[in-house]
């Protein structure tokens, strides 16, 4: 599907297609604290075509990932991989996000008892997440 998506001041957008029809939730602690909550994310093809990318400030969030957000108005703009392709961009930041129905959850051993979903999702535990991807890291 493709998308566009603006911060909240404007100087930051991006336009792509999603990489699946879908959004994931995920329930860290790193992502309650960057994102409130949970961290509702669509994934993006490569190839993300970002507008104003001189306001984009990146943090690096673990050994791993990092984070990007507009420096003029904060917006949360994206978690990637530092190595590979995987971009994820919160639902929030598209500017149409319909039938991006929320199929997975992970890290649910950590989610905040003070929130819930509706509908069935696919629930992974942060373990069962880190031995999806060293499996992928491996191959």
């Amino acid at each position: 599907m493709q998308t566009t998506g603006k911060c909240l001041c404007g100087l930051v957008s991006v336009s792509a297609t999603t990489k699946h029809q879908e959004s994931d939730a995920c329930h860290c602690g790193m992502c309650q604290k960057w994102s409130g909550s949970a961290f509702i994310g669509v994934e993006l093809n490569d190839g993300a075509h970002w507008v104003g990318e001189e306001n984009i400030a990146v943090y690096s969030s673990s050994e791993w990932a990092e984070r990007g957000f507009c420096k003029q108005c904060g917006t949360h703009l994206f978690y990637r991989f530092k190595e590979g392709d995987m971009l994820t961009v919160p639902l929030g930041l598209l500017d149409n996000s319909d039938g991006l129905e929320l199929k997975k959850q992970i890290f649910i051993d950590e989610k905040s008892p003070n929130y819930s979903f509706s509908g069935d999702t696919t629930n992974m535990t942060g373990a069962e997440v880190i031995a999806a991807f060293q499996s992928l890291s491996n191959s």
